[in-house]
């Protein structure tokens, strides 16, 4: 078996934080592709990147599969690991592309090293191996800059190059400078990569993140994995084509600092994450009560301004005072229910209709509660409320049709 060497480098964070490895797309580096995402998810995670044989001076050996290129991911990760004075190789992953190929094989061949994965603008199985043979001789006969113009009209959704020129010349720098041969050979490893057929042996969580405008794989590459996977969530992110962790590092991070924060319980780099029972009590009741694609949701638009908040809302409002344990959750969905009717909140009313279900009131429950609110709040706050109530259970009664 031929395991290629892989080349890597740290993106951010230390070791004193949960380990995220991230893989590039064909013809980019880490760093390029990467550190824009990796400074905002610095106070959550040590991100070390890798890099593809025969990108930014990797070394280029013999052809491989995305199996093999897999094995010397995880074997780059073992070291990471061991530098860090881990116990054990785990990490979460993210990769994009080719990265997100490696990804799901990681999780096929190695699934007790890894925790989770986010798989951005990816597939199961990518283009066909026809076009892949096809480009690989290309690239061999004239170099990686015969495909710098295709490359930026398929990279990158409409616009992007004139915002963010920077950006979008030094990913395109790195695919003028990459030795053919070893773009060739991951186009050859892409050309016999396909897994469609086994997504249902992966056991551990997975973030499918699509870009609305990615021609190269677009959003239903990504469905198909999220729907075929045991644990997938599909995430499409508007206005973004094929290279979302450089187009839209904001929002590939948040998605990735709430998948942690789903994994482990706690945000990855607050104090819940060192210890924190009150924060991690918290979120274990924030998801109990509200559901899990609700915080997911919710977190995933966390970035540096607005996180405090976030751990403010799970440390304070769930676990100081929802994980108490002197009146029961049906209890305080109640009186939650009349306090946002009286007040006029109308979406965290809609919000809380839903929890007071998932606490273990009925719909005539919560519609009793809501009556009784407009003895002592007024006519027009039942009113109101029932009118949201009603919406609520609309829209549960169509999911279920559906």
């Amino acid at each position: 078996m031929t395991v290629p060497r892989i080349t890597g480098e740290e993106l951010a964070g230390h070791g004193a934080l949960p380990l995220l490895i991230v893989g590039p797309s064909l013809g980019t580096s880490a760093s390029a592709l990467w550190s824009a995402a990796a400074k905002e998810l610095g106070s959550d995670f040590h991100v070390v990147g890798w890099n593809l044989p025969g990108h930014v001076d990797g070394p280029v050996r013999s052809p491989f599969t995305i199996a093999e290129l897999a094995e010397g991911v995880l074997g780059f990760a073992a070291g990471a690991a061991e530098a860090r004075g881990d116990e054990a190789v785990r990490f979460l992953y993210a990769g994009d592309s080719v990265g997100g190929a490696v990804g799901l094989q990681l999780l096929l061949d190695a699934p007790e090293a890894v925790t989770g994965a986010v798989l951005i603008c990816t597939g199961a199985q990518i283009g066909d191996a026809q076009m892949w043979h096809d480009r690989a001789a290309t690239v061999r006969a004239s170099g990686t800059p015969v495909m710098v113009t295709t490359s930026a009209d398929r990279w990158f959704a409409p616009g992007f190059l004139e915002r963010e020129p920077g950006v979008g010349s030094a990913l395109l720098h790195v695919l003028q400078a990459t030795d053919a041969e070893g773009y060739a050979q991951v186009c050859e490893a892409l050309a016999a990569f396909d897994v469609r057929d086994r997504l249902d042996q992966i056991d551990s969580p997975v973030v499918a993140l699509a870009g609305e405008h990615d021609v190269a794989t677009p959003p239903d590459k990504l469905r198909e994995i999220a729907d075929g996977v045991r644990d997938g969530e599909l995430i499409v992110l508007e206005g973004v084509a094929h290279l979302a962790p450089a187009e839209a590092p904001a929002e590939v991070s948040s998605a990735i600092r709430a998948f942690g924060h789903r994994i482990t319980g706690s945000f990855p780099g607050s104090p819940a994450h060192i210890g924190d029972e009150v924060a991690t009590r918290g979120m274990e009741v924030r998801r109990a009560v509200l559901g899990d694609a609700h915080v997911d949701r919710a977190t995933a638009k966390t970035d540096a301004l607005t996180r405090p908040f976030q751990e403010l809302i799970t440390r304070y409002a769930w676990g100081e005072v929802w994980g108490r344990d002197v009146i029961d959750r049906r209890s305080r969905s109640m009186i939650t229910l009349a306090l946002l009717a009286t007040l006029g909140h109308r979406e965290e009313l809609a919000m809380h209709v839903r929890a007071g279900l998932r606490n273990g009131l009925s719909r005539e429950e919560i519609a009793e509660v809501l009556l009784h609110t407009g003895v002592y709040s007024g006519v027009p706050v039942t009113n109101a409320a029932l009118g949201v109530m009603q919406q609520v259970f609309a829209e549960i009664d169509d999911d279920e049709v559906c």
